[in-house]
């Protein structure tokens, strides 16, 4: 008999993931694969961060922690968006969980009833969608414009928008896109939430991944109303390259906090003890490490700009953040998924469908790599797109 449930049934699986598990294995098997699809930091965690993990396992720091995280983390991400995002959080509004992506599954279960409509401005990341979709609320895609680099309009929401709208999503700098929407784009979009009482989940995983005159801002920080409105979802895994350690953080008005951190008590508990030490000697350490990161991924973007911009057959928007290039390739007349099937299995590189992130004419590259594989890999990639 079927035993799984219909809510289950409707969730697809993660392709960045399976993307990823297939050029590994690939990799695995002695072939030379040139990966951009990875959506990590291709360099180790910086040793401190490490040394102050394995002091908290070898001082016994191995049992529970309070759901919410330890009282140390919390004070220093508190610290952190007063300084970082001109943001007042007091300890108790944060809630550590076991990565971004359970930050913004507990903020969206915190808010979202069956039936409650989510709008996601597409391209989106994966998981957005599927995570709306388990906590049985229905997804709302808005395709954005490659012309408005695809960021989404007010009078787009307001299209989108139906009394059954509770929460908009909003990714700053985007995954895959790198946009950055501007302090005055964050207005005119809170302003629309603001008169329909639509929660806002501000997504800013890459606030430290800006580059050139962008600026990150925090939606939450513009009023106190959009405070009001407004759950702030971040984690350490991309500007610590800390991916493996599974920690990420919401920060809410206390109502909407105390809901995430009762969905935390029922479901995971706490996350990873030591990892969080890990977190407090991050925030409180050297912070060079995340420039040189930064000024890193700034060279490999620029690099990549320029060749992508001379390849036939695709278009391409500068992206001001993260570390990822959205390409157009609806010129090849091949939908994502074969493109992308064609350019592993033929040319050894491995990309992401567009359609994972809601838009099948195109493909997610990714520049978290080292330039000598990037460089090969779009050496590769514009071989293809010439003979299509």
């Amino acid at each position: 008999m079927e035993s799984i449930s219909s809510r289950i049934a409707k969730v697809s699986p993660s392709l960045t993931l399976a993307v990823t598990a297939q050029a590994k294995a690939m990799i695995a098997k002695g072939e030379e694969v040139y990966a951009l699809a990875g959506g990590e930091p291709e360099v180790d965690t910086p040793q401190f961060i490490k040394d102050a993990a394995i002091e908290a396992l070898q001082s016994g720091k191995t049992k529970y922690t309070p759901a919410g995280g330890i009282p140390e983390l919390r004070a220093a991400l508190s610290k952190k968006f007063k300084e970082d995002n001109n943001l007042d959080y007091a300890p108790n509004q944060i809630c550590v969980t076991g990565g971004a992506k359970m930050a913004c599954y507990n903020a969206i279960l915190a808010v979202i009833e069956e039936g409650d409509e989510v709008i996601i401005p597409s391209p989106f990341w994966v998981s957005y969608p599927e995570m709306v979709t388990l906590a049985g609320g229905v997804p709302v895609i808005v395709e954005t414009k490659e012309s408005n680099g695809w960021k989404m309009t007010p009078e787009q929401f307001e299209e989108a928008m139906t009394p059954a709208t509770k929460m908009v999503i909003i990714n700053t700098p985007s995954n895959p896109t790198g946009a950055i929407y501007t302090k005055e784009e964050l207005l005119a979009l809170g302003e629309i939430a603001l008169g329909e009482d639509i929660v806002i989940l501000s997504d800013e995983i890459y606030e430290k991944l800006v580059y050139g005159e962008a600026k990150h801002v925090s939606i939450a920080s513009l009023s106190q109303e959009l405070y009001d409105l407004t759950i702030t979802v971040n984690g350490f895994s991309k500007a610590y390259s800390m991916t493996g350690w599974r920690l990420g953080y919401t920060a809410a008005p206390k109502a909407l906090a105390d809901a995430i951190e009762k969905i935390q008590n029922h479901t995971t508990s706490n996350a990873n003890s030591f990892s969080q030490y890990g977190a407090v000697a991050a925030l409180e350490g050297d912070q060079s490490f995340i420039e040189d990161l930064r000024g890193e991924y700034d060279v490999k973007r620029q690099f990549m700009y320029a060749r992508l911009k001379a390849i036939p057959n695709i278009r391409v928007v500068e992206p001001q953040g993260a570390f990822y290039f959205f390409v157009y390739t609806g010129k090849t007349g091949l939908k994502s998924m074969n493109l992308c099937d064609k350019l592993l299995s033929r040319y050894k590189v491995a990309a992401i469908p567009g359609i994972a992130f809601g838009f099948d004419e195109g493909i997610r590259l990714s520049y978290c790599t080292t330039l000598d594989i990037l460089n090969e890999g779009l050496t590769r990639f514009e071989q293809f797109c010439r003979e299509h």
